[in-house]
């Protein structure tokens, strides 16, 4: 009996170990890394023109700017307490339709009609994955 005993609590003790930190946070990359990955992903994927990766580089980055200066406002707003309203939130989302509206746009002057469709094609895959994932978290936070 005292054998099961220790090996069960050996076993939580080994398992908590075992338990990955928050190591994301720790490793993340810096705005220039993730669009030098993205450029490169596209690259693959799209057989983009060495002409073609600059203005796709130039794109990500100045998006990535962006994106970076929103969400320190985001951040900063949130530890002063302050919430969104209705019309902030408003504003907010229609800016980033703006914005996805204005990026397709450029990487339809920037791309081929042929790449063009499997970019606009690779990205309705990435949406149903986020759907589909998004499905599953508030099926388990049901549970």
């Amino acid at each position: 009996m005292r054998t099961w005993i220790l090996a069960a609590v050996m076993m939580m003790g080994l398992s908590a170990i075992a338990q990955p930190g928050d190591s994301r946070r720790e490793k993340k990359l810096t705005p220039e890394q993730r669009v030098e990955l993205q450029t490169k992903k596209m690259t693959l994927e799209l057989d983009l023109t060495e002409k073609q990766q600059k203005e796709v580089k130039q794109l990500l980055t100045k998006k990535s700017n962006d994106r970076e200066e929103l969400m320190e406002e985001r951040k900063a707003k949130k530890e002063e307490g302050e919430r969104l309203t209705s019309d902030e939130r408003f504003a907010m989302q229609s800016t980033m339709l703006d914005e996805k509206i204005a990026m397709k746009k450029e990487m339809k002057k920037i791309l081929t009609p042929e790449q063009f469709e499997k970019f606009e094609e690779i990205g309705e895959k990435k949406q149903e994955k986020i759907t589909k994932r998004s499905k599953n978290l508030k099926k388990h936070d049901r549970e």
